[in-house]
């Protein structure tokens, strides 16, 4: 079972048509190349069938209305933005757990900053 990413062409280059469910999927690439874009249309996707979906902004740069003029039905979209990575696995893990959730996007996990890099305790360890 798979998740349109909204391009025929890219499902149809991932064989299975869109991303499959219940995996983890790493989208990769340089700063400003799209990734944001394409999790945001897998979303929107994911949400036209019913799907529920979640958005951790570890990066606290999600624009509400973009999404929305990519499709995304921002109203229904569960938004967390966690001050640390710890709080952000921590999200994770909890809303995954809860088996409600189709599809859980993480932007981005280079942003996961540890508590202690964020305290400056990084050189008392």
């Amino acid at each position: 079972d798979s998740i349109s990413t909204g391009s025929l062409g890219l499902d149809l280059a991932l064989g299975i048509g869109g991303v499959p469910k219940g995996r983890i999927i790493e989208i990769y690439g340089p700063e400003s190349s799209g990734k944001t874009t394409l999790s945001l249309h897998i979303i929107a996707e994911c949400q036209k069938n019913g799907g529920v979906c979640a958005f951790i902004d570890a990066e606290h740069a999600l624009d509400v209305h973009y999404a929305k003029r990519l499709g995304v039905d921002t109203e229904n979209l569960l938004v967390s933005q966690p001050d640390t990575g710890e709080q952000a696995l921590e999200i994770l893990e909890t809303i995954t757990r809860s088996g409600g959730i189709d599809l859980v996007v993480v932007d981005s996990v280079a942003a996961l900053t540890p508590k202690a890099e964020i305290d400056g305790d990084m050189g008392d360890q």
